[in-house]
C-alpha cells in the first residue's frame, strides 16, 4: 500500500518569540515492510535546521528560529510504501541491546495494579505472544479511548488509575506492564491511515513493539487492539513518549501559546504502480 502523509503543527504566540528551539522526530526510515519514496519537514519561518540520528536509530532533526517570530508552522509531506508484516518488525537500526527496554522510565514505572494487570495476562498463557495480546486487550479495557483526560506528561500509573486516556497512555501501560514480567518493550511514534478517504486528525499515532523470543520486535497498537498492519507508518522509537515525540522544544518568551496539529494519512496508489 502507498500512503501518503501531510502533517502541520502551528504554534502562534500573543507576544513576538525572539529564540525558539525543537527537536523533531518527524522522519521515518525503511526497514522491511516499509519504503521511503519521499519525505519532506519544512518549517515556515526558515531558520536553521540540522539532521542527526539519534541514540535510538531516529532521524532527527534540530530546529532553530533565533529571530522574533509570532508563529512557527512545522509542514511535514510524504509517501511510503507499506506491507503487512503481521506486526512483525525487521530490518530497523537495533543500537541497544533487547535488554536497555527493561529498564522503567518515570513515565512507564509500574505499581500494584500495573503488575496485577500483567500477572493475569501471563497467568496459563501457553506463550508470549498469547500473553501479549491478552495485556493489549486488557489495558484496553481499564483504559476507555477519550481524548482531554490527560496529557504529555501523564504517566502509566496514573493513566490506568484515571480509566481514560489516548493512544500514548495505552502505550504506556502496556510497555509498563510487559517490563513487569520481563518482556522487553518500546513506544513507537508514527502515523495511521484511519480511513479510506484519508479524513483529518488532530495527532499522530502511538503504538508499542515488544520483544517475542524466536519472532523478534511485534507491534501492539492497544488503541485498536491489534498488531500494526500496512496501514501504519512506523517513525519514532524509544523509552517513552519524551524520546519519541514527533515535536518538542523550548522557546524565550511568546507569552501564551496555542498549538493546532493537523494529521492527514490517505491511501495513493498501490506500491509499485
Amino acid at each position: 500500500m502507498r500512503l501518503t502523509i501531510d502533517h502541520e503543527t502551528t504554534y502562534r504566540y500573543d507576544r513576538p518569540v525572539p529564540y525558539s528551539i525543537q527537536s523533531l522526530r518527524l522522519t521515518p526510515q525503511a526497514y522491511d515492510g516499509q519504503l521511503v519514496r519521499s519525505w519532506s519537514v519544512k518549517a515556515s519561518t526558515g531558520g536553521l535546521m540540522h539532521s542527526f540520528v539519534d541514540s535510538f536509530g531516529n532521524l532527527t532533526h534540530t530546529l532553530v528560529v533565533d529571530r522574533p517570530h509570532h508563529e512557527l508552522t512545522i509542514r511535514v509531506r510524504g509517501k511510503v510504501d507499506t506491507l503487512d508484516t503481521g506486526g512483525l518488525v525487521a530490518g530497523t537500526s537495533e543500537p541497544f541491546p533487547p535488554l536497555f527496554y527493561l529498564r522503567e522510565t518515570e513515565l512507564t514505572r509500574s505499581d500494584g495494579a500495573i503488575r496485577a494487570l500483567a500477572g493475569v495476562a501471563r497467568s496459563d498463557a501457553e506463550d508470549d505472544v498469547t500473553c501479549l495480546h491478552r495485556m493489549m486487550n486488557a489495558v484496553r479495557d481499564a483504559i476507555a479511548y477519550k481524548t482531554g483526560e490527560t496529557d504529555s506528561t501523564t504517566t502509566a500509573i496514573q493513566a490506568l488509575g484515571n480509566g481514560a486516556g489516548v493512544c500514548q497512555d495505552h502505550a504506556h501501560v502496556f510497555i509498563a506492564a510487559a517490563r513487569s514480567i520481563g518482556i522487553a518493550a518500546r513506544y513507537v511514534s508514527g502515523y495511521l491511515l484511519h480511513s479510506d478517504s484519508g479524513e483529518e486528525s488532530e495527532a499522530s499515532h502511538a503504538w508499542a513493539e515488544a520483544l517475542v523470543p524466536g519472532l523478534g520486535w511485534v507491534g501492539f497498537d492497544v488503541s485498536n487492539r491489534v498488531c500494526p498492519t500496512d496501514m501504519y507508518v512506523r517513525v519514532g522509537v524509544g523509552l517513552d513518549y519524551r524520546e519519541a515525540a514527533p515535536v518538542r522544544g523550548v522557546r524565550r518568551g511568546g507569552g501564551e501559546e496555542t498549538l493546532s496539529v493537523s494529521v492527514r494519512v490517505a491511501e495513493g496508489a498501490r506500491a509499485g504502480q
